[in-house]
């Protein structure tokens, strides 16, 4: 469902990540088309809120309770991560600062592969999980998520994306990282791809029924 016509209004999405601000305006614009849809950067300076909450459904919910109080406007935020089974699901909530600060993909990587340099093909299986969190100045509040199931290789391969997609390689797309995939062909099987297609209409129809 597309949001109607009529409907023009902004969203804050609660990321200052360029890369992942370009993929999500991509994939919600397929579904709110009248919607402009800003980042942190775009809004005045608030304090952000410390992500210590145990489940991505919890990081995701705090920052975008934390963007509506401070701007007034209807806000979206994600927490996602990669899950390795042979870590016990870790990084999991941590795998931004995996390595440590100050936030860096290149160390998250590196330790993950010092980490998993013993574990056979076969044990290095993992998924990415994002839970997307939307909350309205009113109150009301959507919560989804999305999986995407892989493993994780040996080498870096690939400049696309972000994050560990260098070293992960979807089940739906075996033979390639999802850093070499096209951003089409990631965005369709990506957790947060699918994360956003399921809430940008829910987004639209709660942004339609308060306009």
């Amino acid at each position: 469902m597309r949001a109607p016509a009529s409907l023009e209004t902004k969203v804050l999405v609660a990321s200052r990540n360029a890369k992942k601000l370009e993929e999500m305006r991509r994939i919600l614009a397929e579904q709110m088309t009248a919607v402009e849809v800003v980042g942190l950067d775009d809004v005045a300076p608030f304090e952000e809120p410390v992500e210590d909450q145990p489940t991505f459904e919890g990081n995701a919910l705090l920052k975008a309770r934390a963007g509506v109080a401070a701007t007034g406007l209807p806000t979206l935020a994600d927490d996602s991560g990669l899950c390795v089974d042979a870590l016990n699901g870790m990084p999991g909530v941590l795998s931004a600062r995996w390595s440590g600060p100050p936030k860096s993909d290149e160390r998250n990587n590196e330790l993950l592969l010092a980490q998993l340099h013993d574990v056979p093909d076969e044990r290095r299986t993992a998924h990415f999980v994002c839970a997307v969190a939307v909350v309205h100045p009113d109150g009301r509040e959507i919560v989804v998520e999305g999986r995407m199931d892989g493993h994780v290789v040996r080498e870096v391969r690939g400049t696309g994306g972000f994050g560990y997609d260098v070293l992960f390689v979807a089940a739906d797309r075996p033979g390639v990282t999802t850093a070499e995939l096209s951003r089409e062909d990631k965005d369709a099987i990506s957790h947060r791809g699918k994360a956003l297609r399921e809430v940008a209409p829910l987004v639209a129809q709660l942004l339609s029924a308060s306009s």
